[in-house]
């Protein structure tokens, strides 16, 4: 069985609450595949309909179907979405994200995002939709004014999320004038940040421009010790093919011992029939680990 160290900010009332809301959020495997639906609000419409786009993704209930044909998935996306189409998705898991920004604006306001929703909010929204919601998420980033502000948010809402019995998943991104957002040792500077402020997950950048896979995921264990029990989840990235997707995945997790994966636009621009078909590959990967490419076909799990 699934061992779960709890927080000591869970109070001992909370605990079998928040060992409940663990396993539902990880599959009761300690991994965790991660939907992200916040993009809706981080990269407005650009990354939802256009060329190369499935038309299916124009509507927000898209995330919703594609989460709900998953076995394993997390849905992380805003409050409102999940108000208005939950109802009808009651079998699918929830992170509700407490902050968000747009791509619009000037300099470091891109870098900022206040709270929108309070922990006693998410309380009060779970008991009156008898919904799955397992957790919070926030995405905290690093190196701009708004910094200091940004932290102690990020510390109360985990804090009073364990007080609650919730999980709580940040997304840390180092921004601003002369930092290197894909450098491995700024990325594990934010994972021990994370760490500090007791989250049970962080999703971190990946270098996935670096020329040896094998080799940079070597690198990238530095992110993995620095991050400590707080365990790591790699961005899915910019749009790539499945089988360049999945052989990342897989590095990630055998050799740089990540403990799953966030995905948005390279699941949601897809067709529900191509997307669920994706989300078959990376459950196997990440909750199985039945990672070794078919022999005879070259491909996949035999799916691609």
């Amino acid at each position: 069985m699934m061992e779960i160290k709890t927080p000591l900010s869970v109070p001992r009332d909370k605990k079998n609450e928040y060992h409940q809301n663990y396993r539902r959020l990880t599959n009761n495997s300690g991994q965790l595949f991660l939907i992200a639906g916040d993009q809706k609000v981080e990269h407005l419409n650009g990354d939802f309909c256009g060329t190369g786009i499935s038309p299916e993704d124009n509507t927000p209930e898209h995330l919703f179907k594609i989460a709900a044909a998953t076995r394993g998935g997390v849905l992380a996306t805003h409050l409102g979405l999940i108000s208005r189409y939950g109802q009808d998705y009651r079998t699918v898991p929830y992170i509700i994200k407490l902050n968000g920004k747009t791509n619009i604006g000037p300099g470091e306001e891109k870098n900022s995002s206040r709270i929108w929703w309070t922990i006693e909010d998410i309380v009060k929204f779970k008991k009156q939709s008898a919904l799955d919601i397992v957790g919070i998420g926030y995405t905290l980033y690093l190196g701009g004014k708004y910094e200091a502000k940004m932290l102690a948010t990020a510390a109360q809402a985990i804090f009073q999320a364990h007080q609650a019995g919730l999980t709580a998943i940040l997304w840390v991104y180092p921004r601003g004038k002369n930092i290197k957002e894909e450098d491995i040792r700024t990325i594990a500077g934010g994972a021990g940040v994370a760490a500090s402020l007791d989250a049970d997950f962080v999703k971190v950048k990946y270098p996935y421009d670096g020329r040896n896979k094998k080799v940079t995921a070597e690198k990238f264990k530095e992110v993995v010790a620095a991050a400590g029990r707080t365990k790591v989840i790699c961005v899915g990235g910019g749009k790539r093919s499945t089988k360049e997707l999945l052989e990342y995945l897989k590095t990630q997790m055998e050799i740089a011992g990540t403990n799953g994966l966030a995905i948005g636009r390279n699941l949601h621009q897809r067709s529900l029939k191509e997307a669920a078909g994706l989300s078959a590959a990376i459950e196997k990967i990440i909750f199985y680990h039945d990672n070794k490419p078919n022999r005879k076909t070259g491909k996949f799990l035999g799916l691609f």
